[in-house]
């Protein structure tokens, strides 16, 4: 007999819910619970009467300061339960990531680590906008797949709204569902709390029917809702490494490397684009390519790969880097384009690459090109080209005072 797989429930009205309409998620059998929209609108009128209900509890940032922190720990260390009877260790967290979305538990530690540093900042009285007075709002973050350091989002939303509702994203849900559940094990206010997976085409809707949104995601997501007034996108960062004149060649990778391959690449702030001051860059590109084609594809190395557990992902991402290519451009690093491992071949990855481009046209299309996977684009340009190159990127690297 065929065992039922885990089903990860959403959060509505003060509760957990199943859901008929349900997606499979990749790795071991798991489905997610889906919200169709209408649903959701209905839940915007309870969470009203809700909010009128409670108006006069206050909910003081003291409070919250308190219990974010706890919720935190819980995260990270505890044990949690999500739904009625999921109940989830950390290592069975770690696992649940390595599963779904190929992220070692290397990685895990470290985001759980940037997530930490990152709560004093969100907290109310430490630069929330408002001054940290929290208001009545309805807030809405929607979530990447590539990394779950973005719930920060998600705690300084908590920390300013009446309530804060999380879509997570369809790849890698678990982090937000272990969240929720974290701070609901601390005694956070059930009312303020929502978890609402739901298909691409409900986005729209969900943002409709908040107050303020933060959404994550490509080009194609970001264009789909613009227009709210209280509307935060974080789109593609493209972001791009300046290599100061004089830097030596080995200096230069080991600032870049870690750059380009830190966090698996999947962080909107990993160069995507080195630009060399004038001519003269094929020996860092061809230093720096042979640096990424020796990261090892073993999850515990210095600096981790992340696997794709979508069929055919690794690949369509490793071959849209190659069709980008234009005539005069050369593809340095010499390893295949993608690799298999484990005992059955299941754990693919795309494997680090690095182009060499013949010119510093800030349009080509593989500059500040992002892919979940180490990639940047090398090119020589002069000043006013590097400038016009970091015209286009949200994260600009540079070293003010040259070669240390």
């Amino acid at each position: 007999m065929t065992a039922r797989p885990a089903l990860l429930p959403a959060f509505r009205r003060a509760a957990w819910h199943t859901s008929a309409d349900t997606l499979r998620l990749p790795g071991p059998p798991a489905e997610l619970a889906l919200v169709p929209e209408v649903v959701a609108a209905s839940d915007r009128r309870w969470w009203e009467a809700q909010a009128l209900a409670h108006g006069d509890a206050e909910f003081r940032p003291a409070d919250r300061r308190k219990l974010l922190a706890e919720a935190l720990d819980l995260f990270t260390d505890g044990t949690v339960t999500i739904g009625d009877s999921l109940v989830q260790s950390p290592a069975e967290f770690r696992a649940a990531i390595w599963a779904t979305a190929g992220v070692p538990a290397a990685l895990v530690d470290r985001w759980c680590g940037l997530l930490r540093e990152a709560v004093p900042e969100t907290l109310p009285g430490a630069g929330v906008p408002g001054g940290g007075v929290p208001d009545g709002a309805l807030s809405l973050v929607s979530l990447p797949g590539n990394t779950f350091s973005c719930l920060e989002s998600v705690l300084s939303e908590a920390a300013r709204s009446a309530a804060v509702w999380v879509r997570p994203s369809r790849r890698e849900p678990w982090s937000a569902a272990r969240l929720v559940a974290a701070l609901l094990a601390v005694g956070w206010p059930a009312w303020r709390l929502g978890l609402y997976p739901s298909e691409r085409r409900t986005l729209r809707g969900l943002v409709r029917l908040t107050d303020r949104q933060i959404v994550y995601g490509g080009a194609g997501p970001a264009a789909s809702v613009r227009g709210a007034p209280q509307l935060t996108v974080h789109g593609p960062g493209r972001g791009c490494a300046l290599v100061p004149p004089g830097m030596g060649t080995s200096e230069a990778v080991a600032w870049l490397l870690p750059l380009v391959a830190g966090d698996g690449g999947r962080f909107c702030s990993n160069v995507r684009t080195v630009v060399c001051p004038g001519p003269g860059a094929d020996a860092l590109a061809t230093a720096l390519a042979e640096a990424l084609d020796v990261l090892p594809t073993d999850p515990a190395a210095p600096w981790p790969l992340t696997a794709c557990r979508t069929p055919g992902e690794a690949e369509r991402a490793a071959w849209g880097v190659r069709e980008r290519l234009r005539p005069g451009d050369r593809l340095l690093t010499r390893r295949p384009p993608t690799a298999r491992t484990g005992g059955t071949g299941s754990d693919v990855y795309a494997l680090p690459a690095l182009a060499l481009l013949a010119s510093a046209d800030p349009g080509h299309p593989l500059v500040g090109h992002e892919v979940p996977f180490p990639f940047a684009a090398v090119v020589s340009a002069s000043p006013a080209g590097a400038e016009a190159i970091a015209a286009g990127s949200l994260f600009v690297h540079r070293l003010p005072e040259g070669p240390a």
